[in-house]
């Protein structure tokens, strides 16, 4: 029996009870015809356990072999929150390393975790228990892990605001072929006589934190220092944005640093929907194909891969639910009193809301983002690059490019203010006019 009425929403995992959905019926697995099904993963695709697992990895698989960016032995750090989808990727790189996958992945995983109970108003009770929660759950993956806290952000070095020099070892026209790597890999292995159960470049000296050296939280004036910063922002939409820019340039930080080439990160398709439709209520709409695809190859030496982007947040809670996946709860990021929702948050009750009347609603806009191109996001020269976020400034985009853009606020686009009074009288015509009825004579 479904858990989840077809063509809805669905209640979902962890309702009290996991009582059956009382509209339901028992149902056969569309794909192996046997078994009954556990859910109905779209309107007519009900699926049994076993076989939605089979969908599950061979979709994760499948996202990373098509595009072929990731090369055999390459150091992909996996950047982890805790939450539900970047667990499940967890959950799919140890299954694709493991001696009984058909088709091994072939690249040495790390994972990094950004810590951020201060603007999230936890207490440093609060903040230890979640630290220690997450490194038991990093630690039992065998992977090599770095506990990073979000106040370190105040003290990384200047050239995080600068895209570091590309690595040859991507393919093009100085690099080698996906196919050349992998036969180069593969020899290297018999050669050595690998026997396929260890990794290259994979020893217990990556390891950021131990058993005995837990990290301890940082000290409490920096943890002002940085409570200041997001009590400046002036609005909700402001502080997520900087929450956002801190934690990357901490993860990328991290990454060049410990010497990996790529990072993975666990936004769904949900999520990256979501993700669309904020940032262009924010003006990003240049940069929506860096900010939502596949691959972000912005900062240079390091290229960001989202691998969860096909899976729908139903799909990871059903996959988390059946397998045992743990996760950590994350308290939302703190808000001021009669405060205003960000922009964020309401594009999410937007999307979802709509997403339980037009169930097609989320996979539509995320079909959308996958048309743009990011030729816009790349900045033709250092002086016309965003320091915050390394796109190009959007000041090409036509006539209305230079007349419509940043206010000064994290929350908005790159692009530079222009003179209001510069306006011709055409484009003033054009300008949305709000009409007042004029109460009627008598």
């Amino acid at each position: 029996t479904s858990w989840c009425c077809p063509g809805t929403g669905g209640a979902g995992p962890g309702v009290a009870g996991d009582r059956p959905c009382p509209h339901s019926h028992p149902r056969t697995c569309m794909k192996c015809g046997q078994g009954t099904a556990a859910l109905v993963i779209r309107v007519g695709d009900p699926f049994c356990r076993s076989c939605f697992r089979e969908y599950f990895v061979h979709k994760f698989r499948a996202m990373l072999g098509k595009n072929r960016v990731i090369f055999p032995g390459e150091k992909v750090l996996l950047a982890v929150s805790g939450g539900p989808a970047s667990s499940a990727m967890v959950r799919q790189v140890q299954e694709g390393l493991s001696r009984e996958a058909a088709k091994r992945l072939r690249f040495v995983p790390g994972l990094v975790y950004v810590e951020e109970g201060a603007v999230r108003r936890q207490s440093p009770e609060q903040r230890e228990q979640s630290l220690a929660q997450m490194e038991t759950l990093l630690k039992a993956t065998g992977f090599p892990y770095y506990l990073i806290h979000l106040e370190e952000a105040l003290e990384l070095p200047p050239s995080i605001l600068q895209p570091g020099p590309e690595r040859t070892s991507t393919p093009g026209p100085s690099g080698p072929s996906y196919k050349e790597a992998v036969d180069s890999f593969i020899q290297q292995q018999r050669q050595d006589g690998d026997t396929g159960t260890s990794l290259p470049g994979h020893s217990s000296q990556d390891t950021a934190a131990g058993p005995s050296a837990t990290p301890r939280l940082p000290d409490a004036a920096q943890t002002q220092e940085l409570l200041r910063s997001f009590e400046a922002a002036g609005t909700a939409t402001a502080r997520e944005e900087l929450l956002e820019m801190l934690r990357t340039h901490l993860i990328m930080q991290t990454a060049r640093d410990r010497g990996y080439t790529k990072v993975m990160t666990g936004e769904s398709l949900t999520r990256v929907a979501i993700k669309l439709l904020t940032n262009l209520s924010l003006g990003r709409g240049a940069f929506l194909a860096v900010d939502t695809g596949f691959t972000d190859q912005r900062h240079g030496d390091v290229m960001v891969v989202r691998p969860m982007r096909d899976y729908t947040a139903k799909e990871i809670a059903f996959y988390n639910r059946f397998f045992s996946v743990p996760t950590v709860i994350v308290p939302p990021l703190f808000t001021k009193r009669r405060e205003k929702p960000s922009i964020h948050q309401l594009v999410e009750r937007f999307l979802l809301g709509l997403q339980e009347e037009f169930p097609s609603t989320i996979s539509t806009v995320y079909r959308t983002g996958e048309k743009l191109s990011p030729e816009p996001a790349k900045a033709s020269s250092e002086s016309q690059r965003c320091l915050l976020c390394l796109c190009g400034l959007d000041t090409i985009g036509g006539e209305w490019g230079g007349h419509w853009g940043a206010q000064g606020d994290l929350g908005s686009s790159c692009a530079p203010l222009s003179d209001p009074l510069a306006l011709t009288e055409e484009e003033l015509a054009l300008e949305p006019t709000l009409i007042l009825e004029e109460p009627a004579a008598g």
